[in-house]
């Protein structure tokens, strides 16, 4: 049956609709909470953390729009659960394109390319600029000595995003057939 497109569309739309996947995003955002609100290394402008492993799940299995709600949601929930400043929805915005940016690239493929350049972007656009110029804003800090602070994180985090990124396309493909729908 078609119903405002193909048989195709109507099937990929269903697949969000079952309780196994949103239970399994559920679970993923509260892992990205914990991971991002407790278990990250923080200084006032720099935050190390893993909190993006859980998107990166989502987006393998289940493709960018799940993941951006994902990122976007865990965003807005952690912070007003655990807030760790004044909730900024340009912090949100960035947790949003992380997740689309993620899925877009990493749903059908995870090669060394797709990864790299999903990190680069996630890292070098969202994280460093995007970032940088919501601190700016939020505290009123001048762009430029700020964003040469954030550099070294940025560029470490590419290193240990895509090496972990690309050990998670290893176990997500073993465990992909029990997880999605």
């Amino acid at each position: 049956m078609k119903v405002n497109g193909t048989e195709q569309d109507k099937k990929g739309v269903m697949r969000f609709l079952n309780t196994r996947t949103i239970v399994t995003l559920i679970v993923l955002m509260a892992m990205e909470i914990v991971l991002t609100r407790f278990l990250s290394i923080w200084a006032w402008n720099i935050r190390i953390s893993f909190g993006f492993v859980p998107i990166v799940i989502a987006a393998m299995l289940y493709g960018p729009v799940p993941a951006a709600i994902l990122a976007g949601a865990s965003d807005v929930i952690g912070e007003l659960l655990f807030p760790t400043g004044p909730f900024f929805l340009g912090f949100t915005l960035t947790a949003v394109l992380t997740g689309l940016t993620f899925g877009m690239l990493l749903h059908k493929k995870q090669d060394a390319g797709n990864i790299l350049l999903s990190v680069g972007i996630v890292q070098l656009v969202y994280g460093l600029l995007l970032n940088t110029l919501w601190i700016s804003l939020l505290y009123d800090s001048p762009f430029l000595p700020l964003l040469a602070t954030r550099v070294t994180q940025c560029v470490s985090l590419v290193v240990v995003q895509a090496v972990t990124i690309r050990m998670l396309a290893e176990l997500t493909k073993r465990f992909a057939g029990s997880l999605s729908a």
